[in-house]
């Protein structure tokens, strides 16, 4: 035999509601509290007030647990047991509780609240001298004063104000400076980024027309150099057709003045908070680039979802022909040649055990005096983010000199880069003794070798001496001879070998360059000593990367606007590891 509870309510009109529900337990709690298995919403009945037992299949007992008894048949007692069969009432504060056996065997509580629907005029009076509905308005009417007071304030305000603005409502003299809307850093959903910090309280200067998103018009508007990814019809044909969802939120999108996919707003979140603006993230450049050639025809990029586990080879534009100056975007898992126009071996400079490393620790003035590195030959540029051209003046001329002669105390140098000058400087100067006096040079360091022999017309002319493979200019440069004239092959520097993505030196100064370069490997200038996506891979793997590897997102190395000068967070970064402020339009 089990609880059973009947709670009997009223509606405002009078009609009499039943509703019942089971109770697990032999033993239950009534009160005023939360956590009562009987709850009644009377301040006369305390938060615990009784428990109700079922002793046995005949006998029930009500016993009262706190300092209040309760009525039964009429009387006010703390404890009372009875048998079921027979119905038996009590009364805790207004409510009344019948306790009788039901027809299934069950015991049965019905509990009948206070019906006040047909309560006596005086006593509704009563209660009413207590009640401050008398002296105050209806909860209906204050709350509907506080919504017409809300649009008021934070909507009809702003709105009027930004229409005296626009000079669509004459100007009120208590109204602010002109081009300010009152009352709509209410409507501020957070803290500009940094980079747009100074339009923090001009919100008109982007949200120009009102519950209208920002419009690509209005970023270009300043933005004026920046370009889009790719032609609108091929983006279009990169993200494919939306599915039914998605079209349903850019429908309703439309509806609210939010601009077709490809806005970009799409990227460029604002209100953040005062710091960088967030790079996208790896989905919104994979949803195109995933499976992009499969909805591109023709598209020569690949495919491209994750660094980690879905990214094509590195292409790098190498020069095809130093003639020309031809390039061409070639896969470095082809193991590429570039035409320099240069015979150069990074292996012999960077051996510490070679002649070159022996020249550089005698030349300390020219500020070596130590075996040659990366850094001897190759300066950062004064913008941090490439690298100067390697040019014969600073970086070659210290080892390999240009001195021909000397008159007097004076000594002649070869005007480098130009053949014809060189030509007759030489034929005017006529066979000379070496002016290396045994000084140490890479190569053969005795002055009866080649450098002491170079610029003398023993066994040739001056010209073939000074071009020969072994001469002062054959050493590094590749001479031709054209129609009897002697040609020197155009010598071609790659400063940027994936104009379309970007890397910073600057993380990776605490690595050797070693360790992605193998220079030290490489006996020809032909050589393209770019490492690959393996050797990436060996620190960097996709965005959801862990420790030890370094998460790296697309717009780590990418840059979405297509742009002839370095991508505008590679440059940003830079300026702010140096502690400058960042250069607007870049």
């Amino acid at each position: 035999m089990a609880f059973k509870l009947r709670q009997i309510v009223f509606s405002a009109g009078g009609r009499r509601i039943a509703r019942d529900r089971p109770l697990s337990g032999i033993t239950l709690r009534l009160g005023r509290g939360a956590d009562s298995d009987i709850q009644i919403a009377d301040l006369a009945v305390e938060p615990q007030h009784a428990v109700i037992e079922l002793a046995s299949a005949n006998r029930v007992t009500v016993r009262a647990t706190g300092t209040l008894g309760f009525a039964c048949d009429g009387k006010t007692v703390r404890e009372a047991a009875f048998d079921p069969a027979t119905p038996t009432e009590f009364r805790f504060g207004s409510t009344s509780l019948t306790i009788a056996r039901d027809t299934d065997g069950e015991v049965l509580i019905e509990v009948l609240a206070a019906d006040t629907s047909g309560e006596a005029p005086d006593l509704v009076s009563e209660k009413a001298r207590f009640s401050l509905g008398r002296v105050m308005l209806s909860t209906r009417t204050i709350a509907w004063g506080l919504f017409a007071a809300v649009l008021a304030v934070f909507l009809a305000l702003p709105v009027l104000s930004h229409m005296q603005v626009q000079g669509a409502l004459p100007k009120v003299a208590d109204m602010k400076a002109p081009g300010h809307v009152t009352g709509d850093k209410a409507w501020n959903p957070g803290e500009l980024s940094l980079a747009h910090h100074a339009l923090s309280n001009r919100c008109e200067a982007c949200h120009v027309k009102p519950f209208q998103s920002v419009r690509n018009e209005t970023c270009i508007a300043c933005h004026k150099d920046v370009h889009d990814h790719a032609a609108a019809d091929k983006l279009a044909m990169a993200r494919g057709v939306p599915g039914t969802g998605e079209h349903l939120l850019q429908s309703v999108g439309h509806v609210f003045g939010r601009e077709p996919a490809g806005a970009c707003t799409d990227c460029h979140v604002e209100h953040q908070g005062a710091r960088p603006m967030d790079p996208p993230r790896q989905k919104f450049c994979a949803d195109c680039h995933a499976g992009l050639s499969g909805r591109v025809a023709g598209s020569k990029l690949g495919n491209a979802a994750d660094f980690g586990t879905e990214h094509p080879e590195f292409r790098a534009w190498i020069v095809t022909n130093a003639e020309t100056d031809a390039r061409a975007p070639v896969s470095l898992a082809d193991h590429p040649r570039e035409d320099t126009g240069l015979t150069f071996s990074h292996k012999i400079h960077l051996d510490k055990a070679g002649g070159v490393a022996k020249m550089a620790l005698t030349l300390g003035r020219a500020g070596y005096g130590k075996p040659l590195e990366c850094a001897s030959c190759h300066h950062r540029s004064p913008d941090g983010v490439s690298f100067q051209p390697v040019t014969m003046e600073r970086d070659c001329e210290a080892c390999h000199s240009l001195v021909y002669a000397k008159s007097g105390g004076t000594e002649l140098r070869l005007l480098h880069g130009n053949v014809p000058q060189m030509l007759v400087d030489l034929s005017r100067a006529g066979p000379v003794p070496a002016i290396t006096s045994g000084r140490a040079r890479p190569g053969d360091f005795s002055s009866g070798g080649v450098y002491g022999a170079r610029f003398t017309p023993a066994g040739g002319t001056v010209a073939s001496r000074a071009l020969a493979p072994d001469g002062i200019c054959g050493e590094c440069h590749t001479p031709e001879w054209r129609n009897g004239q002697v040609h020197m092959r155009p010598v071609r520097q790659v400063t940027r070998y994936m104009p379309n993505g970007w890397f910073d030196h600057t993380a990776h100064r605490g690595t050797p360059c070693a360790d992605c370069h193998a220079a030290s490997r490489s006996n020809s200038a032909s050589d393209v000593l770019l490492p690959n996506t393996a050797s990436c891979r060996s620190c960097h793997l996709g965005e959801d990367a862990t420790k030890p590897k370094v998460p790296s997102t697309c717009v780590l190395c990418h840059s979405y606007h297509p742009s002839d000068v370095a991508p505008a967070s590679a440059r940003r970064k830079v300026e702010a590891d140096h502690g400058e402020e960042p250069r607007r339009g870049i």
